[in-house]
């Protein structure tokens, strides 16, 4: 399916542009638990391996960092950029995620579970298992993402868009959406499709989906 431009009268991606301010570089090597850092710049660190539960991250930015197996579960993250960023598995459950931007970064696992993202825009990149399950969401932006896995199972959504998005699977078991505009994505497989009511697709998309649908009404589609 063709992903079709925005609709009109729909709502604008959150406006995530951030302006940091200067930053001073990260002087250690290790990111630690409970430790709050504001308008630090890690560009180009290796924090594979490292756990940091409960870390505040404010107005930072992270560039080209490896970030393999990295912890940080009930993280705090306002007002940051990550950019160019790769890890196999990164975890950020239970995280608060405000105003921040994640640009052309590479992930196997994104493991956000039990969070709340507020004005979050993920821009470009390409994640194998993006899991956002009994999250939080509102005002969440995607764009030119590669997504094999997005899993919101349980997750309340409210504003969030899709642009250019190609998403092997979408689940959505248990899932309440909310002015959720899925115009923008390309769609192979919907799991819980019966939890698209607040969604928005487009004509081509419904065509895409009808087998789908037909299954989960458990209607028997005869030609002629």
């Amino acid at each position: 399916m063709t992903a079709s431009g925005r609709r009109a009268g729909s709502r604008p991606p959150p406006a995530v542009e951030i302006a940091l301010p200067t930053l001073v570089p990260f002087a250690g090597r290790v990111l630690e638990p409970r430790e709050d850092y504001e308008a630090v710049d890690l560009d180009g660190l290796d924090l594979a391996g490292q756990r940091a539960d409960n870390a505040g991250l404010l107005r930072c930015r992270l560039a080209r960092c490896g970030l393999d197996e990295l912890a940080m579960p009930k993280a705090r993250l306002s007002e940051c950029v990550l950019t160019e960023c790769r890890g196999s598995a990164v975890d950020l459950s239970e995280s608060i995620v405000r105003d921040t931007l994640l640009a052309d970064d590479r992930f196997g696992v994104l493991s956000a579970s039990r969070s709340t993202w507020s004005g979050v825009r993920l821009r470009g990149g390409k994640v194998d298992l993006l899991d956002l399950s009994l999250g939080r969401l509102n005002d969440v932006a995607l764009e030119g993402c590669v997504i094999a896995v997005l899993d919101l199972a349980g997750a309340r959504i409210r504003n969030m868009t899709f642009e250019g998005c190609a998403i092997d699977e979408l689940v959505l078991d248990d899932a309440r959406l909310s002015n959720v505009d899925l115009t923008g994505a390309e769609l192979r497989i919907v799991r819980g499709i019966g939890q698209l009511r607040g969604a928005t697709i487009a004509g081509a998309q419904l065509l895409d989906l009808a087998p789908q649908l037909a299954a989960h009404l458990g209607l028997r589609v005869r030609d002629g």
